[in-house]
């Protein structure tokens, strides 16, 4: 779906709807209306596992390729929304596709979302599911030595983030991280972030807005906004991707460049044209496939 037509299904873009709770049912009757054929290659399963200690538990949906023998790689996967929508619903085709081309078993994290559970609860809610899907690997089919994270836009810092609180709490081993798109500076100060505005894709004032929601009136840490973590040493591999028209281009152009001045061996890809979601929204243009193709092909090689 190209951003023209985008706009006409949803005049002013969907992080134009003020009310929270209309922008989900918005996106979601949005991406249900997506084409999504069905894949026989993937059986999928909901399950409800602990949450972290004293919050409710949480929904995982757990995606596992035919012939799964527990020697092929795990990821577990944290989906975008900029921490206030999207579900295991909205990306259940981007869960089914990476479990289909990459003989992985998937699990998909269902997280409380901001305005109603800001900060820390997003955030501990997806590290309560990496550190359930590590210690679950032989129940789940696939090799302990084999995980990796992966998310997009609040997904992708949460990706981050949950990286950092592993290694720094000689947590679960994690072999590769893809933040793709990500939303990991509060700041708001990047050229980009003062350029990307009423384009009615996410942009300035949205990411603004999702920011305070996030946070909820407390100040921001590392494990908030992982762009302001001051050592990245000892991270995991990483892959990460962003569009010349995203808002957050620079950020994340920034973090991959601090990445490997840390000595954690980074790729980065900066799309030409690509708007925030272009590829979700238009996963069979040829610019959605060579996003697609090269994310792909990064996970299979990391996991290899």
């Amino acid at each position: 779906m190209a951003l023209e037509q985008l706009l006409a299904a949803v005049p002013g873009g969907i992080a134009g709807i003020p009310d929270v709770v209309q922008r989900r049912a918005v996106f979601e009757a949005l991406i249900d209306s997506l084409p999504a054929p069905a894949n026989p290659g993937v059986s999928k399963q909901n399950r409800t596992i602990p949450g972290p200690s004293g919050d409710p538990n949480l929904p995982v949906r757990v995606y596992r390729p035919a012939g799964a023998d527990g020697t092929g790689p795990g990821i577990v996967f944290i989906h975008g929304g900029a921490m206030s929508f999207g579900s295991l619903e909205t990306e259940d085709a981007v869960a089914t596709m990476l479990c289909d081309q990459l003989g992985a078993v998937v699990v998909s994290v269902g997280f409380r979302q901001a305005p109603e559970n800001p900060y820390p609860a997003p955030f501990d809610d997806c590290y309560a599911g990496l550190v359930w899907t590590a210690a679950n690997t032989a129940e789940l089919g696939f090799a302990p030595g084999r995980l990796a994270i992966v998310g997009g836009s609040s997904g992708a810092n949460l990706t981050i983030a949950v990286a950092m609180r592993a290694r720094d709490s000689q947590g679960p081993s994690i072999r590769f991280i893809m933040p793709f798109s990500p939303m990991i500076d509060d700041t708001n100060t990047t050229a980009s972030s003062h350029e990307i505005t009423d384009i009615g894709a996410f942009d300035r004032s949205h990411n603004i807005e999702c920011w305070a929601w996030y946070l909820g009136g407390r100040p921001a840490d590392q494990y908030a906004a992982p762009a302001r973590a001051s050592d990245l040493a000892g991270l995991p591999p990483a892959f990460i991707d962003v569009g010349t028209v995203d808002v957050f281009r620079d950020e994340a152009v920034g973090f991959a460049q601090r990445l490997m001045a840390a000595g954690v061996p980074t790729e980065l890809h900066v799309h030409p044209g690509a708007y925030h979601g272009a590829e979700t929204f238009a996963p069979e243009s040829a610019l959605g496939r060579r996003i697609w193709g090269l994310r792909i092909d990064a996970v299979r090689r990391a996991l290899a």
